[in-house]
């Protein structure tokens, strides 16, 4: 049997990549096989260990993806708002604190979906670091919509939002189907657009 062109090669790790960022932000970095992973790419296991050294590298490579999907999204969202810090917080807080961001992890924030799988990681471990540096870019997404010329008023601003955000959405999901899940959802946006944060 020929050996895959370097195009199909890339071509399947992307797919692999992918798939593995919705499903672990779906599932959880221990709630889906190695198997389930290349199956979601459409391809079999048998191929995995020619793309990655391990279940390990994949966590780290699909988490750093998934960051960048969120990035992407909070960065054309920032942009929308024309440097109106007001109108660049209302384009990050109303889209993310919605019954249907809540309700499809997959295709939502990596910080909140991964967010409990890696604090159980050890330290060390590659997805803690990918998972570090993708939520320190978009906690500078966030300080672009506070309204203060000190950085580190800005930046810690930025952290508390940042908090606020992914708190409220993982509580949110942890009670979904309970009227608290929309509560938590409702009070921490209203607390973050009338100007109390």
């Amino acid at each position: 049997m020929a050996r895959a062109s370097r195009e199909q090669t890339d071509k399947n790790r992307e797919a692999i990549e992918q798939a593995s960022s919705r499903l672990f932000r779906e599932r959880g970095l221990n709630g889906v096989s190695v198997a389930e992973l290349m199956a979601g790419a459409g391809l079999t296991h048998g191929g995995f260990y020619g793309h990655f050294a391990s279940k390990d590298a994949l966590a780290a490579q699909a988490c750093k993806r998934a960051f960048e999907e969120s990035t992407a999204r909070w960065e054309r969202r920032l942009a929308r708002a024309d440097g109106d810090r007001k109108a660049m917080l209302a384009n990050l807080v109303e889209p993310y604190l919605t019954a249907a961001h809540c309700a499809n992890p997959g295709v939502g924030c990596a910080a909140a979906a991964l967010a409990v799988d890696v604090a159980r990681e050890p330290a060390g471990k590659p997805v803690r670091q990918a998972y570090a540096e993708g939520l320190r870019t978009m906690i500078d997404d966030m300080a672009q919509t506070v309204a203060s010329d000190d950085p580190q008023e800005r930046h810690e601003e930025a952290l508390v939002r940042m908090a606020l955000l992914v708190g409220a959405l993982t509580l949110a999901r942890a009670t979904e189907g309970d009227t608290l899940s929309d509560e938590m959802l409702n009070a921490v946006r209203t607390h973050l657009l009338d100007g109390n944060a």
